[in-house]
């Protein structure tokens, strides 16, 4: 009789850690819960490779970084396609560096390549994109009038989380891509996303629903298409920000 309450315990806890890493609320801590997480600290802080707090990250990224101004996106990409700042260069297939229109009056970024666009080279092909395609369809745009592109050009191992130090070379490289590009709007896909350009470690519930700046170029915040696919009731939370998108977009004009 103990295994099902068990297994209930653990779904639950699932649900509620998915919950706050995508920043969807609040969690409720009980103090067992509590003398449970001061117990781990020591050993959480432990690991194979040192993880900066999310305020020492946005801090790194806010540090200007020198780096040539380019004339174009094909001479920039040509530049730092066989970049090795950071051991991806080393894990990666394909530089990722980003598709689209080079005139976009819209830039979407989101955090990383995965599997199928470290294979293609192309960001935002696999389900996610797929999903990503459908959306702008629905906006009725298509990624040949948009650009997109990521935080990292490289795909982490097992797509994992982005790390401060990966973050902190390779995001200048996204800075000139929005210097040439020259958006009118910019949609951070994803807390992630969000977070890195803002320099900020605020939660994407408390992102989203509002206009921020990116360098003086309004930015909204939305989910990641990949996070839909896991909790398909997003959909409407993302709809309603892509209309907000549009609605700023065509005051613009």
């Amino acid at each position: 009789m103990d295994t099902p309450v068990v297994n209930l315990t653990e779904l639950l806890r699932r649900a509620l850690t998915a919950q706050v890493e995508l920043g969807l609320g609040e969690m409720v801590i009980t103090p067992k819960a509590v003398r449970k997480t001061a117990e781990q600290k020591e050993s959480e802080t432990i690991s194979t490779k040192k993880q900066a707090a999310p305020g020492d990250l946005f801090t790194t990224l806010e540090k200007p970084v020198a780096e040539p101004e380019y004339s174009s996106l094909e001479e920039h990409r040509a530049a730092i396609c066989n970049c090795r700042l950071c051991p991806l260069g080393d894990t990666r297939t394909t530089f990722v560096y980003g598709v689209g229109n080079p005139n976009a009056d819209i830039l979407f970024v989101g955090e990383a390549p995965g599997r199928d666009e470290d294979l293609q080279g192309e960001p935002f092909v696999g389900r996610a994109g797929k999903l990503l395609d459908k959306i702008l369809a629905a906006m009725e745009l298509s990624r040949n009038e948009v650009y997109i592109a990521n935080i990292l050009k490289c795909r982490p191992p097992n797509n994992r989380d982005p790390l401060p130090d990966e973050m902190e070379k390779c995001f200048p490289y996204l800075r000139e891509q929005v210097r040439l590009i020259r958006p009118k709007m910019i949609c951070a896909l994803g807390r992630i996303a969000g977070q890195a350009l803002l320099k900020t470690s605020t939660p994407l519930g408390r992102l989203r629903g509002q206009w921020h700046e990116y360098e003086g170029i309004p930015t909204i915040v939305t989910y990641h298409p990949a996070a839909l696919l896991r909790f398909p009731t997003y959909k409407k939370g993302t709809w309603e920000d892509m209309q907000t998108l549009l609605e700023r977009l065509k005051q613009s004009r």
